[in-house]
């Protein structure tokens, strides 16, 4: 047991950009302006899907969940990596590092599923154009949408799982800019073979 509890660091240090130093600043503007700009963008295709009644088809429900889970991809990464580019101690809590795990895999694994489910959509209605406002009724879009988030957040919950019962034995460098599991796996000390297997 106190083998295992040894091997929970407190924080994680993430390496990033801190190799050079020279790129924060113009890194830091850039990211920033690129996480308003996908906000506003996202936010955007939101409300105007939601208010225009022509809108409400299938299609842009599936682009409307997109769009909900490109905004909260990008608000589990960009926010700490702007807070660690601007700090000298680039640090994130084992907490805030299971944290952005489990919800950057999910919203990851979510959004491959949504775009199969948009293409799906549209090959509904390039194949059964007279079918296919039966077909592709609101039901079955908010199953598919539904199945979409349920998969992608079960997919997380077990790949997360298996990354974070591997032995760190003291090593709290994370050579990247934000946690995820091949990150996490080389901060390993035994061999991870079986987990990359299974993982895969």
């Amino acid at each position: 047991m106190n083998k295992v509890n040894e091997s929970i660091p407190w924080e994680f240090i993430l390496l990033g950009f801190s190799d050079r130093p020279w790129l924060e600043l113009p890194l830091f503007v850039v990211f920033l302006i690129s996480y308003i700009l996908t906000m506003f963008g996202n936010l955007a295709i939101i409300l105007v899907a939601h208010l225009d009644p022509k809108l409400h088809t299938p299609m842009y429900f599936f682009l409307t969940n997109l769009s909900l889970v490109d905004l909260c991809y990008t608000t589990s990464i960009v926010p700490q990596m702007l807070v660690n580019i601007c700090s000298t101690r680039k640090v994130i809590s084992y907490g805030g590092c299971v944290a952005q795990l489990l919800i950057s895999l999910a919203l990851g694994c979510t959004e491959c599923l949504l775009l199969a489910v948009m293409s799906f959509d549209r090959f509904v209605a390039i194949c059964q154009p007279l079918h296919y406002s039966v077909l592709m009724n609101q039901r079955l879009c908010l199953q598919l949408a539904a199945a979409s988030w349920i998969s992608g957040f079960s997919n997380s919950v077990l790949q997360s799982s298996l990354a974070l019962q591997i032995p760190l034995c003291g090593h709290i460098e994370v050579d990247h800019f934000f946690c995820e599991v091949p990150a996490l796996l080389k901060l390993s000390c035994v061999d991870i073979t079986a987990y990359e297997a299974e993982l895969f």
